[in-house]
C-alpha cells in the first residue's frame, strides 16, 4: 500500500513529461529546442549531485519517509509556481529547483525495497514497485490526451499536476513508515565476498590437485557497469527529450491532431507496463543474472531503425509508434536488472549513487539531443543514439 502515494506523484509527471515540451515551444513562451535542451540539462545537472547528497543522508539517518515527503510536497508547491510565469528563464530556474528536490525521494525509495525484501525477491519486488507506478505515468499520459483535446489551458493542466503531487504527499505522509532494521544490502555484500573466497579456494584446491582448470577467478568490473549506465542513460536521454516535438512535427505533416503526441507515449507507456510484468515474471522462473546486454543492443537496434521514420507518411508514423512501443518495453527491463543488482554492487551510504550515474548521461543528452536536432535534423539524433546504446552494450559484456 505504501506505493500508493509514487503511483500519484507518477501520474503528475507522466503528464508533465510530455506538456512541458510542448508548453515551451507554445506562443505563451515562445520557447526554442534549444531551450527544451537548456532547461532539461541544468535541472539533470544539479540533480546529479542532489542524488548523491539525498543518497547518503538517508542511509546515514536511517530515515527514509521525511525525504519522500519532501520530494512529494515541494514538487506541488513548486508546480503550482509554474502558474505564475510565462518567462523561460525564470522557468527554468523554477525546474531546476524542482530537479533538485524532486529526487529526493528516489535513494530512500531504492533502499526501503531493498530492504524490505531479500535479494532472490529483489528482481520481482523492483519490476512490481516499477510497473505499479509506470501505470500511474500511463494514466497520467492519457489525462493530458483527455485534456488536450477539450482544450484545456496550460493553467489548468499545471494545476492538476501540482494536484497530483499534493495527493502523493498526502497519502505517503500515513502510508510509508521506515524499516525497523536496515541489514539486506550488508548481508548479500558479505554473502558475494563469501562466495568469492569460496570460489578461489575452490579453484586452488583443483589445481593443487593436478585438476585442468579452465575457468578464471573474475570479479565483476564495478567501472564498466558504471560506464554502460551512464552511456546508456546518456543514449535514452538524447531520444527522448526532443521526441514530443518529432512526434508532433509528424503529426503534423501526417494531418494528425496535436492530441496524438500524447496517444503515442500512452502506448511507449504501455510497452513499459508489459516489460516490467515480464521482468517480474522472469524473476520467479529463474535466478541467473538476466542478459542485460541483449536489452541494450535492442535498443539499439531500435534507435537505428527510426531513421526510418524520417520520409513522413502514414506508415512511418505507426512505425516510428511500434519503435518507442517496443522502446519501452526495453527500458522497463533494463532498469528492473540494473536498479536490482545496483543494490547489491553499491554499499550502504552511497545509495544515491545509482541515480547520480543516470543523472550524468541524462544531463548530457538532455541538452545535447535538443541541440543535434535543431543544427543537424533528427537523423543524426537517431545514429548517434543507436552507436552510443552499441558503445553501452560492450561497456555491459565487460561488466559480466
Amino acid at each position: 500500500m505504501w506505493r500508493l502515494g509514487f503511483f500519484f506523484h507518477e501520474m503528475g509527471f507522466g503528464l508533465l513529461s510530455v506538456f512541458l515540451p510542448l508548453y515551451v515551444m507554445s506562443e505563451t513562451v515562445q520557447g526554442s529546442l534549444v531551450h527544451i535542451g537548456i532547461l532539461a540539462a541544468t535541472a539533470l545537472f544539479l540533480a546529479i549531485p542532489a542524488s548523491f547528497f539525498w543518497g547518503y543522508l538517508c542511509d546515514r539517518t536511517k530515515k527514509y519517509k521525511r525525504y519522500i515527503l519532501l520530494s512529494f510536497v515541494s514538487s506541488s508547491i513548486i508546480l503550482y509556481l509554474f502558474t505564475m510565469t510565462t518567462s523561460i528563464s525564470l522557468l527554468i530556474v523554477l525546474y531546476a529547483v524542482l530537479s533538485i528536490l524532486h529526487v529526493a525521494h528516489e535513494a530512500p525509495k531504492n533502499v526501503l525495497i531493498a530492504e524490505s525484501y531479500s535479494r532472490t525477491d529483489w528482481e520481482r519486488s523492483f519490476a512490481f514497485y516499477e510497473g505499479f507506478t509506470e501505470t500511474g505515468w500511463l494514466i497520467g499520459l492519457l489525462l493530458g490526451f483527455l485534456l488536450s483535446i477539450s482544450g484545456t489551458g496550460a493553467t489548468n493542466t499545471l494545476y492538476v499536476v501540482s494536484a497530483l503531487n499534493l495527493v502523493a504527499f498526502a497519502l505517503s505522509t500515513v502510508l510509508i513508515a521506515d524499516p525497523a532494521l536496515v541489514f539486506e544490502r550488508g548481508l548479500v555484500s558479505i554473502e558475494k565476498s563469501i562466495d568469492f573466497a569460496y570460489h578461489g579456494i575452490s579453484l586452488a584446491s583443483r589445481i593443487l590437485d593436478g585438476e585442468r582448470v579452465n575457468e578464471r577467478l573474475k570479479r565483476e568490473n564495478i567501472n564498466a557497469f558504471c560506464i554502460g549506465l551512464i552511456l546508456f542513460s546518456l543514449a535514452t536521454s538524447i531520444l527522448f527529450t526532443p521526441m514530443p516535438i518529432f512526434i508532433s512535427n509528424i503529426a503534423m505533416t501526417a494531418s494528425l491532431p496535436a492530441s496524438f503526441v500524447f496517444a503515442v507515449f500512452v502506448l511507449n507507456s504501455g510497452g513499459g507496463v508489459a516489460g516490467y510484468f515480464l521482468a517480474g515474471i522472469r524473476s520467479i522462473q529463474t535466478v541467473e543474472k538476466p542478459n542485460i546486454g541483449r536489452v541494450v543492443i535492442f535498443r539499439s537496434f531500435l534507435a537505428l531503425l527510426l531513421v526510418l521514420v524520417l520520409p513522413t507518411t502514414t506508415y512511418q508514423v505507426a512505425l516510428a509508434t511500434g519503435v518507442l512501443i517496443m522502446m519501452g518495453f526495453a527500458y522497463a527491463l533494463f532498469l528492473v536488472y540494473t536498479l536490482s543488482l545496483s543494490m547489491e554492487l553499491i554499499p550502504a551510504g552511497k545509495a544515491g549513487l545509482f541515480n547520480v550515474l543516470i543523472g550524468v548521461g541524462g544531463a548530457c543528452g538532455s541538452y545535447v539531443g535538443p541541440f543535434v536536432a535543431e543544427t543537424f535534423g533528427f537523423f543524426w539524433v537517431f545514429l548517434s543514439t543507436g552507436l552510443i546504446f552499441l558503445a553501452a552494450y560492450f561497456a555491459f559484456k565487460i561488466f559480466a
